[in-house]
């Protein structure tokens, strides 16, 4: 290491985590490299809606100076949840927005831009995939790229998520499937395109479930709901059913025989998706994953605890990149602060674990025998 500019960092993955990690040590003026294999920013969409908690995401954005941006973009009533009976899409329960604090939501697309306009520029190099890492003795790290070249840092944080290509230096651990897939499917211009599907899923989300399968839908920005059809079912339902997922009539009526019985404004749903349906199979890390401390390399976000998407992997993802990029500032030596960090990271993530896998279980009840 260089005392004069400090320790090289380099930051695999372009994600909430990674970004927030970026932000935080560069408004400490510390150097710091993200190396992201797509090719841009814009590259693919980047999902859903996200509820930022304040003990977690906002936690993240306020150490690294963007909550009040935040705020600007978030949409606080949206923090709403109305849960129906899918035999009748009678209202069973509902849960609006808190008076004040609460837990904003935003698009995730809106937020990782707002922290992509937060870093200097050309801190992220793009288009670089980085196929492995290699510890070596001196307590620094090689990083091996795709196109055969490496190079060198003090502290490479693996933030390139479930399949992470940094984990297997501290971990032979997999993701799993949980055994809950979401067919997703999305709706534009919803208040004047669907009208009553608008009404239905109200200002944030809606949830209507049964035995084995759900259905959930959330309000985006600029008038779009995206929806998901979860299911409890092997991975490879579709090929159990003898369907192509690329011939998206077979599966709508597949869907529709599944969601016989349930109310037929719920199954708009399933009739009337404006984008198609895309299968995604939800892993899961296994729980608790821990690993043995190793110099030069860490884990943050779903490289570290990939959970299922109830709520949690995201505010955990920044909270993560905060604290370690507070550690990596406040401590004397890198090693000590990938300790300090790992100390707080890896019981946190196994406490958050255990309620996400409840979260989905109450998203989703198993079918009964």
């Amino acid at each position: 290491m260089n005392p004069a500019r400090g320790p090289r960092i380099a930051i695999v993955g372009a994600g909430l985590g990674g970004l927030a990690c970026a932000r935080v040590l560069q408004q400490h003026g510390r150097s710091v490299t993200v190396f992201e294999r797509e090719a841009s920013a814009d590259a693919r969409p980047q999902g859903g809606t996200l509820d930022l908690h304040a003990d977690t995401g906002q936690a993240a954005l306020r150490a690294a100076g963007l909550l009040d941006r935040f705020h600007a973009l978030a949409r606080p009533e949206a923090d709403e949840w109305r849960v129906l009976d899918y035999a009748n899409a009678a209202l069973l329960a509902h849960q609006g927005p808190p008076a004040a604090g609460g837990r904003p939501e935003i698009d995730r697309g809106q937020l990782r831009g707002l922290l992509l306009d937060s870093i200097t520029e050309g801190t992220v190099r793009w288009a670089r995939a980085v196929t492995g890492v290699s510890p070596l003795p001196d307590g620094t790290c090689r990083l091996l790229f795709s196109d055969g070249t490496a190079e060198e840092f003090d502290l490479v944080v693996g933030a390139d998520g479930a399949w992470s290509s940094v984990r297997p230096a501290l971990s032979g651990a997999v993701p799993g499937y949980t055994g809950v897939t979401f067919v997703e499917a999305g709706f534009d211009q919803c208040d004047t395109r669907h009208p009553d599907l608008a009404r239905l899923v109200g200002n944030g989300s809606m949830l209507a479930k049964g035995a084995g399968r759900s259905l959930v839908a959330q309000r985006n920005g600029n008038g779009h709901i995206r929806a998901y059809i979860a299911l409890r079912a092997p991975q490879d339902w579709h090929m159990a059913a003898g369907i192509d997922l690329g011939d998206q009539r077979a599966v709508q009526t597949h869907l529709l025989r599944m969601f016989d019985g349930w109310d037929e404004s719920l199954r708009y749903l399933l009739r009337n998706s404006d984008s198609g349906f895309v299968n995604r199979s939800l892993f899961v890390l296994p729980a608790p994953h821990t690993w043995e401390h190793v110099p030069g390399v860490t884990l943050l976000g779903d490289a570290a605890h990939l959970m299922p998407p109830v709520g949690l992997g995201a505010n955990l993802a920044m909270l993560d990149g905060s604290d370690l990029a507070h550690a990596l500032v406040t401590e004397s030596s890198v090693d000590d602060a990938v300790r300090a960090y790992e100390s707080i990271m890896l019981p946190r993530s196994i406490e958050a674990a255990t309620g996400s896998a409840q979260g989905l279980d109450h998203l989703v009840p198993a079918a009964t025998s």
